[in-house]
């Protein structure tokens, strides 16, 4: 939770905040209100939303109410009052987006003052226009940048314009009918588009409409198709939706993204294109996990095979400390801790509580720790310190029923492993006596995303086997 009075620094550390009356800020002994700033909930958030105002303004506020909530990059986070006072004046609204660190988000008065007449300070300047509630209008130019396909009526040439073809007769000011479509099934493509640039520059047609429109009246006949060609289902090429314009029929809806979803897809996507992904497979037999969680439940002790999972990951990484690496940038860095990234599903997108030194955690203690940061994580209640940092994630997709994947490695760490579900599989084994016959086993197939500049693909195997012998013979767990 952060106080009201923590002025914060857009690159300053969560754990570095503090109050600082003695840099300047004012006191509830101070005539002048106290700012109440955006602050800085994670390493990475440059911005964040206010969700909801939990107080109105002049109502009292005493030390450790809640004053709003706030969606950073990671979570929902509760912003609470230090000190006692009455909320004079909320500057940024509910609903409102993108607000940069360090804005001014409300005032607090002391008790007895005149709240309803406190002024913003002049020294802070009022919230940017990007930090106000998004309001979708209408675009002036139409998106050139996404493919179209034109509404068919009967007696109206029908086009289908190419992405490029569609950006050259943007630039140009020419309109799609005054050519010809030459592409397969009636698509107007680059080289018909340039082909008009050219015409035009000759001097022989004229600059149109900036948007492709359709006239009346075709000026330019398709080209005829071969009665005997064969019937195949055409391409179907997603119209645009531009915000702010009606929604017609068969136009898609634009789902505007949170600041969890948008750090999300930021960081996926530079994690798949700059780290060299290896993925290596096993499979584990949980016969002994499941025995033993079999004689737990009897002693009324709930834990999961993912407990389990967790519980040997951290094994295993303290047996081979060389997994247990971050990269930054230069090289590979060992880590001094063993810290389980969990991922968990929420409804704003994927985040990863942390499981703290998971290697000297009993299984008990693990199943509380995940169960607590699973709750906390889909109420958007974690707190930064909670999600932030790590140095091994695990993704567990088995409760959906997912047999196996390959999870995308979450920077800086090195490696994330996939776990699929649990299965019944027929295997033959001989028994003491050398016979032969048919056991069901119940196996697990894991995959190790490793990158490949920390840990090899010989390191990422030696890592599963002994995982794959922890996980199997849980004495060594203990």
């Amino acid at each position: 939770m952060l106080s009201v009075n923590q002025e914060v620094s857009p690159h300053q550390p969560p754990h570095q905040i503090g109050k600082h009356h003695d840099r300047g800020l004012p006191s509830l002994q101070n005539s002048d209100p106290i700012k109440i700033l955006m602050p800085s909930l994670s390493p990475t958030m440059e911005e964040g939303n206010i969700v909801k105002w939990l107080k109105k303004e002049g109502e009292a506020v005493s030390a450790g109410d809640a004053l709003c909530e706030i969606e950073t990059d990671k979570a929902v986070v509760t912003l609470d009052a230090s000190d006692d006072g009455i909320l004079a004046k909320i500057v940024v609204t509910e609903g409102s987006k993108n607000i940069r660190l360090g804005s001014l988000i409300g005032l607090l008065v002391e008790e007895g003052e005149d709240w309803k007449h406190v002024e913003i300070p002049k020294d802070v300047a009022p919230p940017s226009p990007a930090s106000k509630p998004s309001v979708p209008c209408p675009s002036p130019e139409p998106q050139i940048s996404t493919p179209v396909i034109k509404e068919h009526t009967p007696g109206k040439l029908q086009f289908r314009l190419s992405p490029a073809a569609r950006n050259i007769l943007e630039k140009h000011a020419l309109d799609a009918n005054q050519g010809t479509a030459t592409g397969p099934r009636g698509i107007f493509t680059k080289e018909d588009a340039l082909k008009l640039v050219q015409l035009k520059q000759m001097g022989k047609i004229t600059e149109s409409r900036p948007t492709p429109a359709l006239p009346t009246t075709p000026m330019a006949p398709l080209p005829p198709q071969p009665a005997a060609a064969p019937s195949y289902p055409r391409p179907a090429i997603p119209p645009v939706s531009t915000p702010g314009q009606p929604n017609l029929a068969g136009t898609f809806t634009e789902i505007p993204a949170s600041n969890i979803r948008r750090v999300i897809a930021k960081r996926l996507t530079e994690s798949k294109s700059t780290i060299p992904h290896a993925y290596a497979t096993t499979d584990c037999d949980l016969g002994a996990v499941l025995k033993v969680r079999q004689n737990l439940v009897r002693d009324d002790i709930k834990i999961s095979v993912n407990d389990f999972i967790i519980k040997a990951a951290a094994v295993t990484l303290k047996q081979m400390p060389s997994v247990n690496v971050s990269w930054d940038g230069e090289g590979p860095k060992q880590l001094p801790f063993i810290d389980i990234s969990v991922a968990v599903a929420t409804d704003k997108g994927l985040i990863t509580p942390i499981i703290k030194d998971a290697a000297a955690k009993g299984l008990q203690e693990i199943a509380d720790s995940v169960k607590a940061l699973s709750k906390k994580a889909r109420d958007g209640k974690l707190l930064p310190e909670e999600y932030q940092g790590g140095s091994f994630s695990i993704s567990n997709l088995g409760m959906f029923g997912i047999d196996e994947f390959t999870a995308v490695i979450n920077p800086p760490q090195a490696c994330i492993l996939a776990v699929g579900r649990s299965r019944p599989v027929l295997k033959l084994t001989q028994d003491e006596e050398g016979n032969a016959r048919l056991q069901q086993h119940q196996l697990i197939t894991v995959t190790m995303s490793s990158d490949s500049r920390a840990v090899d693909d010989e390191l990422a195997t030696r890592f599963l086997e002994h995982f794959k012998a922890n996980l199997e013979n849980p004495m060594r767990l203990a």
